[in-house]
């Protein structure tokens, strides 16, 4: 079986000399063709043809040539399966028919084409093999700012000169002959994914090239939200983990306040960088330990971390301490001679503790080796180069001190780069019950005890004020731990600075007028938590204020 195609997409002819076999494998609404003799020589059939021209007809007939063409015949006949005659076509009538239905089947397809391109999100753009735009969808005015109006009959090159796009991906596309997708930009700051897909023909010459585009811009957006959230989450992770490593190194900074932590994240920063660095704060809030951590997460943490209180050396050895000495340099000077702090902390850190105390013929030498990293020992007259991280801790309030004139100005200024300042614990009064918690274990585990507080006794440690901060807290737990008989500590345990003992003759008072009722409640309440702190057991209060021990047990349950 041959078959000859054609431009209209509708028909084509099959031939074969067996009509009868072909015809039962037809359908009863094909065509088939029978010239004057009515010998049947093809049939019509419904199939796809490429062009509108005969390309060969084989019939079983004898012919001067196989490119021969329709009018050979003015008549076609029609016939069913079982031959019968059905009807003639005239030629003309059967190209009319053609012609028809081709237009209608191309109208229709130019229809379907036009609803795709302007209904589509997604852009298409045709260009021909010189980079002539043929074709754009309606999606060009949102993703390029132009019509297709704008855009058909240009150029690829002159509209990527003219940064409506860039890069061109039909240019990439005709440079590389192959397939191409990368990341477009636009004139409207959009980016764009772009597929480009070259159209050859049967010699491989590129004759079309259709780009598929669709806007990442929010994707974009969102992929650099969710990178920026990526890398805040990680900045908090590491923030977390500076602070739980604070907070494991001292139970000085165990805490729940608010600005011990944003003390932990400041010294976190200072870890990372190399400056000069001023603590401030009372006696016993937690400054050497601040001074380790930043230590610690520095780059200097494997080198030497010296520590010296400049108020607990006289002066007259705290110059040698800090500055060392050469060799005979002074009466009682070994032979050798002495490095001193600031030599032995070299690529390490020293810190200052007290530097308020530092007498002021000192401060004009130590503000020489913050200046120029450099120092000269006692006896001596050779700098030495050091580089050695300062950080000075102090509580007194040396801008005071500078005004009175017992502390250098130019050195107050050197040495306050990045103040840290820690709050006293009264000013952070969450930071208590966890503090008393963690040291109240702590001491059990070291001397093997199992002490409890009481809620009492906790609810006093929590309202004393702790003037000596976490150094006083510390140590009083540590006193009630190894001191106390009983398993509970009990207010009446507690140090008299924390809980004084009401004298005997004590006595109750109310402070305002009131109701009698109201007055008698305040006053029996008083009594009985002065009764209760001193005698433990509702026997002992019942024998002491004389009334059944019943009476004891309910008013003391009402009682917070």
């Amino acid at each position: 079986m041959t078959s000859v195609d054609f431009l209209d997409d509708s028909f084509a002819f099959c031939f074969q000399s067996d009509w009868q076999d072909m015809a039962r494998q037809m359908n009863t609404d094909a065509l088939f063709i029978m010239d004057k003799g009515q010998t049947i020589t093809g049939v019509v059939l419904r199939e796809c043809p490429e062009e509108l021209q005969t390309i060969g007809i084989c019939t079983t007939e004898e012919i001067e040539t196989r490119d021969a063409e329709w009018d050979q015949y003015e008549q076609w006949a029609m016939v069913n399966q079982q031959g019968v005659v059905l009807g003639w076509v005239k030629t003309s009538e059967l190209y009319r028919h053609f012609f028809r239905v081709y237009k209608e089947r191309q109208a229709n397809y130019s229809l379907e084409l036009e609803a795709v391109f302007n209904t589509s999100y997604d852009m298409f753009y045709i260009s021909d093999g010189k980079g002539m735009t043929q074709r754009v969808s309606r999606s060009s005015e949102r993703l390029y700012g132009y019509s297709p109006e704008d855009l058909v009959g240009k150029s690829i090159y002159d509209l990527e000169q003219s940064g409506v796009f860039q890069p061109s991906i039909t240019r990439l596309v005709l440079e590389r002959n192959e397939k191409v997708q990368v990341i477009q930009s636009t004139r409207m700051g959009g980016r764009l994914m772009v597929i480009g897909t070259p159209v050859k023909d049967e010699h491989g010459n590129i004759v079309r090239v259709i780009n598929f585009s669709r806007d990442i811009t929010e994707e974009k957006r969102l992929q650099e939200e969710l990178e920026n959230a990526r890398g805040l989450l990680e900045g908090y992770r590491q923030e977390l983990r500076k602070w739980s490593e604070l907070t494991e190194q001292d139970g000085e900074f165990i805490t729940k306040s608010e600005q011990i932590r944003q003390v932990v994240i400041l010294a976190g920063k200072l870890a990372e960088v190399d400056s000069t660095v001023l603590i401030l704060g009372e006696s016993g809030v937690g400054k050497e330990v601040v001074a380790s951590y930043i230590h610690n997460n520095s780059q200097r943490k494997e080198k030497p971390f010296i520590k010296i209180n400049c108020s607990a050396i006289p002066e007259h050895l705290l110059e040698s301490e800090l500055f060392g000495y050469e060799k005979g340099a002074f009466t009682g000077a070994t032979k050798e001679g002495k490095p001193g702090l600031f030599e032995l902390a070299n690529e390490g850190t020293l810190v200052l503790d007290e530097i308020g105390e530092l007498p002021l013929s000192l401060q004009a030498k130590l503000l020489r080796v913050l200046q120029e990293h450099e120092l000269v020992r006692i006896g001596g007259t050779k700098p030495i180069k050091i580089d050695v991280r300062i950080i000075a801790a102090t509580n007194r309030n040396l801008q005071e001190e500078t005004r009175l004139g017992r502390f250098r100005e130019d050195l107050y200024y050197r040495l306050n780069v990045v103040p840290v300042n820690i709050p006293p614990l009264r000013e952070r009064k969450d930071d208590i019950l966890p503090l008393l918690l963690f040291f109240k274990d702590k001491f059990n585990s070291k001397y093997k005890k199992t002490k409890t507080f009481s809620q009492e006794a906790l609810e006093c440690l929590q309202a004393y004020k702790w003037p000596g901060n976490v150094r006083e807290l510390q140590n009083i737990v540590e006193r009630l731990i190894v001191i106390t008989d009983q398993e509970v500590i009990e207010v009446a345990h507690l140090p008299e600075m924390v809980h004084p003992i009401p004298h005997a003759h004590a006595r109750l008072s109310v402070n305002e007028i009131l109701p009698l009722k109201e007055a008698i409640a305040i006053l029996e309440k008083q009594l009985l938590k002065m009764a209760r702190d001193k005698y433990k057991t509702t026997t002992r209060i019942a024998e002491a204020l004389q009334v059944d021990q019943s009476t004891i047990s309910r008013k003391l349950s009402r009682i917070k």
